[in-house]
């Protein structure tokens, strides 16, 4: 695994500074004021226990009208910022912008495993810079996606070193995955995604195999030809322990919200009301938007509620071309990813997998969420988006220096 020098460290966190340097003097804005200024559970006199019992707005999950956003180590940092400074809005800014630069740092690092130095050096900094991140870095309610994305990170670095010698299994690295795991889900929700990821890097990038060798070796196997090779068992031990300890921690979190879901009205996701086929033909157009925000943030709202966007009630909209397009670049680029075994083929894998499994709990495809587009959702999966930019920048670096040379 590379290691970032400090000359990297201080091009990415004065970049970060340089950015958001003006956010320090912003005050409360939308949903700060319910999570900061209306929030009880900042106080000094609410008892610490009180911040496990009630939901990030500090209503308690108990109640019909708490939204089950279950983030007590977000508001932890929130009281912590009231114990320096109660309601003065900069010291909670900075501490955003400081949060933000440590995961442009980490994220250097997981670039590097599949990056060279400076493709590495270029995701990073678009990463840190990218105008999508503008609500999850200036907003104060963002720090939920940036604390939580520190611990995604460190616990997929975590797992990428419980391989060791001989293919063998290095528990210790797993055990704090998990626990850095059950960290980043109590910062915000999404953090348990890495759980996915960390799965797609044990198969396809840490043991090699493509989705033809799988396939192969699983039907010699059911026809009685042959055995399961025993790399491939080592392999299944480590994905069923930290299966298992995912599925432990969702039966905790179901336990928490008491087994309800949070109930969200017409104006916050017009679409979740709508009928059939309405409601699955905008939320899958939803997804291309998503992706045409981390391709083209020109036009960047903060308030995408109501008629933002309007709904799609006919096959015949035409904005269900950008779907089809969207999803037939997605299968392309999935299928080459998990049918050739190249170094490419793995990076994109990864930035697929970075842009894809953490937007789940926000995509409206298994549950309704309160919002129809959030930028802040989009922070991790812009992550993916940045591998996917500086490896193609490589790609196309590399192939015009072998011009010239010729």
């Amino acid at each position: 695994m590379a290691n970032i020098n400090l000359k990297e460290i201080t091009l990415i966190v004065g970049v970060v500074t340089a950015c958001y340097w003006n956010s320090l003097f912003c005050g409360f804005v939308f949903d700060d004021v319910s999570a900061i200024l209306d929030n009880k559970d900042l106080h000094p006199s609410t008892p610490l226990k009180t911040l496990f019992q009630n939901d990030f707005w500090g209503t308690p999950m108990s109640e019909e009208r708490s939204h089950k956003s279950y983030r007590p180590l977000t508001v932890l940092t929130f009281r912590l910022n009231y114990l320096l400074s109660e309601l003065k809005p900069m010291s909670y800014h900075l501490l955003n912008m400081i949060f933000h630069a440590v995961v442009s740092v980490i994220f250097l690092k997981v670039c590097k495993l599949f990056l060279d130095n400076k493709s590495s050096v270029i995701a990073s900094l678009l990463f840190a810079v990218h105008p999508i991140h503008t609500e999850a870095v200036t907003g104060v309610v963002g720090r939920a996606e940036l604390l939580s994305s520190i611990f995604f990170l460190a616990a997929f670095l975590s797992y990428t070193r419980s391989k060791g010698p001989d293919n063998s299994i290095i528990w210790t690295p797993i055990a704090l995955t998990v626990f850095l795991v059950a960290v980043a889900t109590l910062c915000k929700e999404q953090g348990i995604t890495v759980v996915g990821i960390c799965c797609v890097y044990e198969v396809f990038i840490a043991q090699g195999y493509t989705l033809p060798l799988l396939c192969t070796t699983a039907g010699q196997f059911l026809r009685g030809k042959g055995s399961i090779p025993f790399s491939m068992l080592q392999t299944l031990v480590k994905l069923i322990v930290l299966m298992f300890s995912t599925l432990l921690l969702v039966v905790v979190r179901v336990q928490v919200i008491q087994s309800q879901l949070p109930v969200f009205t017409r104006f916050d996701n017009p679409a979740a009301v709508s009928p059939t086929p309405t409601r699955q033909l905008t939320f899958n157009y939803l997804l291309p938007v998503n992706a045409w925000l981390l391709l083209n943030p020109s036009e960047l709202c903060c308030d995408w509620t109501m008629g933002t966007i309007p709904l799609i009630e006919s096959l015949l909209d035409i904005r269900n071309l950008a779907t089809f397009t969207f999803f037939c670049f997605l299968g392309t680029l999935g299928v080459f990813s998990i049918r050739y075994s190249g170094d490419s083929s793995k990076t994109v894998l990864m930035a697929l997998c970075l842009m894809a499994l953490p937007f789940i709990p926000a995509s409206n495809l298994f549950f309704p969420v309160g919002f129809v587009v959030a930028e802040r959702v989009l922070y991790v999966p812009s992550m993916g988006f940045c591998i996917l930019v500086a490896h193609g920048w490589q790609k196309i670096s590399t192939k015009s220096l072998r011009q010239n040379k010729l």
